[in-house]
């Protein structure tokens, strides 16, 4: 392979070139031999941490303007034997250290327990046969399957199997998962909702769309002090100029009046000690200390104490929109119905042409509508004989029930493909202003059609627009954090309606702003951010 997996452009070419370019064989896999070369080229698949020594750790709380001047008043106070000053002064030094690298061990030792729990597993095709193996272990070129409810290890090419149903809102925002299909790409950390297929990787790591959102975020943070810690190097700062000027003065002006020198740098040293805040550190880490526990009461880790003022001192506040701000579960709103149909005839039928044990997105609502509503019974005096499932050709699913001696056909799907099996039997224009009303609004409807035994054609017998409703409180925070002044952001990578309908809900003003429009260093990041996944919407008030 003459360039690095991360230079190679999968998405544009076919599964052949595809294999070729990462010299693997689809039915045997790699060798073990040829796992360690890439392993030692491509490293493993995780994203690299740098973990700081215990000493390091211990070490860093010394240094810096604070810390030096302290240690300099002690320093000098044990020069002039003024022990009783050392030791309040180094015990002022140490509780501070201490406190400090007490709550960032707690914090460091709660998320090793988050991580250990997130260890994943995939199954991949080593020497012929497949096996589990650690997902840090997978490299570019390893055949993997993928099984429905797995966490996607790294990205990969569909190169074999029917369709599959991917949940990327962690990594786009959307709201609906997306379908996949051979030749596609699908990306790290998105969740296989439905389907199995199987893959080739193609990036691993860092390299991984997700691993390049991680590296922007981590070079903003490297970047970046927090407001507190510039809070305190301003006091340093301010303190040790003041300190060393008057120390200056107060010498030349013995010097010029020819005192006993010996006398003024006592002096000086009374004065440069008086100067110093040994007690700044320790009431300020005591201080985030008590709110970091009020903050672990109400399940929150605090990494770092300086993260809580960090917080408190914010003005806006950019929320992530799918599983934040909404439930990431797609609810039914008030139904549209054709004919002399029912919405109970509606939700029957489209149980009907449904599998519940696929627990697939779409269909969940309805069975939660039929639960609700005390259906059940009724749903199971229906057997169905025949279903065939969605795929992303035919859009839609399709079932054969006998109810006693009565048969018939349901079906459900996109309305522009279920208006086709049924537009003799409902205005195809009301349907579609029914359906674009909806879009409008930011929901997703599906059609659903029956056919009796004997006839030609379907008769539609409605639209469920399905959309991911709020959560409860949501509404509530925003508005409680607008009264304590905050800036409300949304962000999220839907499209526009969608945006527009859940700031509405949430009582945000309806201003979206695309990445494209953004200006300065922080459109560059957002457009950044745009190539690898879908485009990033702002909404809130400007």
């Amino acid at each position: 392979m003459a360039k690095t997996s991360s230079q190679v452009d999968f998405e544009k070419m076919t599964i052949k070139e595809t294999l070729k370019e990462l010299n693997v064989n689809p039915k045997t896999g790699l060798t073990e031999d040829e796992v360690k070369i890439r392993l030692e080229k491509y490293g493993t698949n995780e994203l690299p941490e740098k973990e700081e020594t215990t000493l390091h750790r211990i070490f860093r709380r010394f240094w810096g303007p604070i810390p030096w001047m302290i240690e300099i008043a002690a320093i000098l106070s044990a020069a002039v034997q003024k022990w009783e000053d050392f030791g309040i002064i180094m015990t002022l030094l140490l509780v501070n250290a201490g406190l400090d690298f007490w709550q960032e061990s707690k914090a460091l030792n709660a998320l090793k327990v988050l991580k250990n729990k997130l260890a994943r597993k995939a199954t991949v095709l080593r020497n012929g046969k497949f096996e589990n193996i650690d997902a840090k272990d997978i490299v570019p070129g390893d055949i993997i399957k993928i099984k429905i409810g797995e966490i996607i290890p790294a990205d990969a090419k569909l190169i074999q199997g029917d369709y599959m149903q991917i949940d990327q809102s962690a990594l786009t925002g959307e709201s609906l998962p997306v379908t996949k299909k051979v030749n596609d790409i699908v990306y790290a950390n998105a969740i296989a909702k439905k389907g199995e297929m199987i893959a080739v990787v193609t990036t691993t790591g860092l390299n991984t769309y997700f691993g390049k959102t991680v590296a922007l975020v981590a070079k903003a943070e490297k970047e970046q002090q927090s407001h507190f810690q510039k809070m305190v190097i301003k006091v340093g700062d301010y303190l040790i100029y003041v300190t060393i000027l008057m120390a200056a003065i107060i010498l030349l002006a013995a010097l010029y009046r020819g005192e006993n020198m010996l006398d003024i740098f006592r002096f000086t040293l009374v004065l440069t000690v008086a100067a110093i805040p040994v007690a700044l550190p320790a009431v300020l880490t005591v201080t985030m200390a008590v709110g970091a526990v009020a903050l672990a009461k109400k399940q929150a880790i605090v990494s770092r104490l300086a993260a809580i003022e960090e917080l408190a001192g914010i003005d806006v506040l950019c929320s992530d929109k799918t599983g934040t701000l909404t439930k990431n579960k797609m609810t039914i709103d008030k139904p549209v119905l054709y004919g002399n149909f029912t919405e109970k005839d509606l939700m029957l039928y489209a149980a009907m042409a449904s599998k519940e044990e696929n627990n697939d997105p779409i269909e969940q609502p309805v069975f939660t509508y039929i639960k609700e509503k005390n259906l059940t019974s009724e749903l199971e005096e229906y057997k169905q004989e025949n279903f065939i499932p969605f795929d992303p050709v035919s859009k839609r699913t399709e079932a054969t029930i006998s109810h006693g001696i009565h048969k018939f056909t349901v079906t459900k799907g996109a309305p522009q493909v279920i208006l086709k099996l049924s537009k003799n039997s409902v205005d195809e224009k009301t349907v579609q202003e029914n359906v674009n009303d909806y879009a409008v609004k930011g929901y997703r409807t599906i059609g659903v059609a029956i056919k009796e035994e004997g006839d030609k054609e379907f008769k539609f017998v409605g639209l469920i627009p399905l959309f991911d409703p709020p959560r409860d409180d949501a509404k509530d925070t925003i508005a409680e954090a607008q009264d304590l002044g905050l800036n409300i952001k949304m962000v999220t990578g839907d499209n526009v309606a969608i945006a527009n309908q859940i700031a509405t809900k949430l009582g945000l003003e309806p201003n979206i702003l695309e990445a494209e429009r953004l200006k300065g260093n922080e459109g560059k990041e957002f457009l950044e951010m745009s190539k690898f996944f879908a485009p990033v919407l702002c909404t809130g008030t400007p």
